[in-house]
Parts: C-alpha cells; structure tokens; sequence
C-alpha cells in the first residue's frame, strides 16, 4: 500500500486554486478507481484512514483512496470554536439554519478534488464520493449535483443538505447512481429520524438507496463495515 499526504497553507475558500490538503492510501500502481472520503466535524482526513485495509478486497483493481482535510472555521453549536469543518452548524434540530455558503463553497471543494482525480486518469465514472456525518451530508448533496456519472455516493450518519433545492440542482447524469446509507438506530447527534426523512426524499425523486440501519450510536460499527465492503465491490471492475 501506498501512502500520501499533501498539506498546504489554506487560503479562503473563495480564492482556492487547489484542491484541499489530503491523506491518500494507494492499494497498488497506478490508481484505476478512487474513493474520496470526508470526514466528520473536527476531525481530519486521517480519521478514516485506518479502515481501509477492512474495506478492500485483494482481488480488486488498484483503488486511490483520498481523505480531505476540511478548512477550519468558527462551529456556532461548538461555541464558535475553530475546527476542521466542511460548513458551520447553529444546532442539530430540524428548524436551525443551514450554513448555505458554507456548503456550497464545500461543494467547490468536492468538485475541485473529483477534477484532480481527472488529471490523475481518473474519470467521473470511476470515482466514489463517500462522508461521514457531515462529511457524508456533503458527499451526498455534492454527488447529486454532479454534472458526470459517478461510480457510487456512500453516506455514513448523515442526511441531506439544501433539500429544498435539489430537485432544481439535481444532475441527470446521477439520476441512477448508487447510494449506500448506514446510519445508526440510536445517533444522537443525527438522529434517524432525520436519515429516514432524508431517505424519503430521495425515493420520491426517484434514487435508489441501499439503505442500511445499525444498532449503534453516531459511529461505524463492523457490521456496517463488512456490508460497505460487499457494496463497494460491486462497484469495482477489472480494467484492461
């Protein structure tokens, strides 16, 4: 396995050439897939790094895997705290104010990595998008805006962002693509409720969602890692 990391000073997000600094695990040469993995509030791209060798098969074709590092900002439900975060959060109920900008500027994010993932050979077809909390929410919203086919969105103890602007910003292209959804029966801080409301919305406009539920709090658990894996291999093929 190869390992990467690249770190850079971050300027504001409105002026970002680059895509963000990031934690990178190659399975062998030449990368023919890529998985790009966000992280959850106050965490960094190494949180997930670690699970990788639980979720690859031997027989799979070489993956990139790619873990962001979110921008730090002020967390209005944290006390205004800087930490890694992909938006700010006034509070986890339904009614508190979405951090529109901040999410949008998130999507930049993803898109300006998805276009590196480009340049390095890979294209839309053979990229996952996959997040974790609110790493899982920008996964989600970004993926579906999309304007190419993606291989697959994975969404971990999330939901999903701008809800009532996705059926008008949604990409044709995705209409089809695969989405896992693990989320745990007692998560306090997104509750299921919010999933489940999340999952609705989708099936009405049409997605199919591989929708998991695990009797966990706001974590992965094995169980949801060993179905991920299974879902993931039925997104890699052997390329000549």
């Amino acid at each position: 396995m190869v390992v990467t990391a690249t770190m850079a000073a971050l300027p504001p997000p409105s002026i970002r050439a680059m895509p963000l600094p990031t934690v990178e695990h190659e399975t062998a040469a030449h990368p023919r897939y890529s998985v790009i993995w966000l992280h959850g509030l106050g965490a960094d791209g190494n949180d997930f790094a670690p699970i990788v060798p639980e979720l690859v098969a031997p027989d799979w074709p070489a993956l990139r895997f790619v873990f962001p590092h979110a921008p730090v900002r002020p967390v209005t439900i944290n006390g205004g705290v800087p930490m890694r975060a992909w938006y700010d959060i006034a509070g986890f109920d339904l009614n508190a104010r979405q951090d529109e900008a901040g999410m949008r500027a998130s999507f930049a994010e993803v898109e300006a990595l998805i276009a590196r993932e480009h340049e390095r050979g890979v294209p839309s077809e053979r990229i996952v998008l996959a997040g974790f909390s609110q790493g899982g929410a920008i996964a989600l919203a970004a993926g579906l805006r999309h304007p190419q086919r993606l291989a697959g969105i994975i969404v971990l103890s999330a939901y999903l962002p701008l809800a009532a602007t996705l059926a008008a910003e949604r990409a044709g292209a995705n209409a089809a693509t695969p989405i896992f959804w693990g989320h745990g029966s007692a998560d306090p801080v997104v509750v299921p409720q919010r999933g489940v409301e999340s999952h609705a919305l989708l099936q009405s406009l049409g997605y199919a969602v591989d929708w998991h539920s695990y009797p966990m709090a706001h974590s992965v658990c094995a169980e949801e890692i060993a179905d991920l894996r299974r879902w993931l291999g039925q997104r890699f093929v052997r390329i000549p």
